[in-house]
């Protein structure tokens, strides 16, 4: 049986966008939203980018829905 091909959960677009708010983090010039507050955290850099690629349009999953 030939193996099945896996498709992409996020598209190139995607990455770049995670990868830019990741340089940008990096370089201490990355913003969170209203506070405007400079954003240290890795995992909220890439939340960043995955949401900035969701306004775009890329191929991104939906949010994960919070626990009660």
């Amino acid at each position: 049986m030939a193996k099945k091909a896996k498709k992409r959960k996020y598209s190139k677009g995607a990455a770049k966008k995670v990868g830019r708010a990741m340089k940008k983090r990096k370089a201490g010039t990355l913003k969170s939203g209203r506070s405007g507050q400079r954003v240290k955290s890795k995992k909220q850099a890439i939340a960043i980018g995955l949401s900035e690629a969701r306004k775009k349009g890329a191929k991104v999953p939906k949010k994960r829905k919070k626990k009660s």
